[in-house]
């Protein structure tokens, strides 16, 4: 996935936001992390808001729908 296609599908999320667009979310950052690293998840965060929009802090980590927190890896 690029970078720009999981902008546009996380700006989708964001716009809608509640729990089944954060889990929508998890799963896009989660194909993120994986091709393009955690900078790359980090900068989509704070760029598109999801920190205050869904609670997900830079340097969290996401891996098969999973938010891990950065403290306990």
């Amino acid at each position: 996935m690029t970078l720009e296609r999981a902008r546009q599908l996380l700006k989708v999320q964001a716009d809608f936001g509640g729990f089944y667009n954060a889990n929508s979310s998890k799963l896009i950052l989660s194909e993120v992390m994986k091709e393009h690293g955690q900078q790359a998840v980090d900068e989509l965060i704070v760029e598109l808001g999801l920190d205050r929009i869904f609670g997900f802090r830079p340097g969290t980590r996401f891996e098969g729908g999973l938010a891990l927190d950065p403290k306990n890896t």
